[in-house]
């Protein structure tokens, strides 16, 4: 029987050290948003394809990394992720390939003649992990971060201090 108590005991604070863990690292995602809606650190960011983009190697859900370089680096061809932000303030993010840079303008043109300033430029793809931008665009969003951290962490909040109070009305637990 005290086998059993201590397998639960060590299983249970496995399961919730993995639950911590997993909760810190999205709250430090969340924490890393650019101005754009984007997690990004430093020079490197992680762009959700959340619909179908016009370059066909990009299906929504996927997650692709993306590294900012210097305006000069930017070569002709080079496949290149941008912001667009509409009049209401709302970001998105295009791909496209370059057409012509403009270093003295400090922007980039696509090759359908669409143009963005340097600051809009999140980057070239440095890597793509198929379908992982499915289940972080849910842990990321209002409802998933409610409901997948917020919740479970009040509700363990909640029973420790039960725990607590009973321990302090009947006593510890003796055997």
């Amino acid at each position: 029987m005290k086998f059993l108590k201590i397998f639960k005991k060590v299983v249970l604070t496995v399961i919730g050290i993995a639950y911590f863990a997993f909760a810190l690292c999205m709250t430090f995602l969340l924490l890393n948003y650019n101005d754009y809606g984007v997690t990004q650190f430093g020079e490197t960011s992680l762009v959700l394809i959340q619909e179908k983009v016009g370059v066909t190697e990009y299906e929504k859900g996927d997650l692709v990394v993306v590294e900012s370089q210097r305006l000069e680096d930017y070569k002709v061809g080079e496949t290149v992720f941008t912001y667009r932000v509409n009049s209401k303030g709302v970001a998105s993010i295009e791909v496209g390939v370059i057409g012509e840079v403009y270093p003295e303008e400090n922007a980039i043109a696509f090759e359908n003649g669409d143009t963005f300033a340097e600051e809009f430029i999140a980057g070239t793809p440095k890597e793509v992990h198929k379908n992982v931008g499915s289940y972080l665009s849910v842990i990321e969003s209002q409802w998933g971060f409610l409901f997948i951290v917020l919740v479970p962490c009040f509700l363990i909040f909640i029973y420790e201090i039960y725990a607590l109070i009973v321990e302090i009305k009947y006593g510890a637990d003796e055997e």
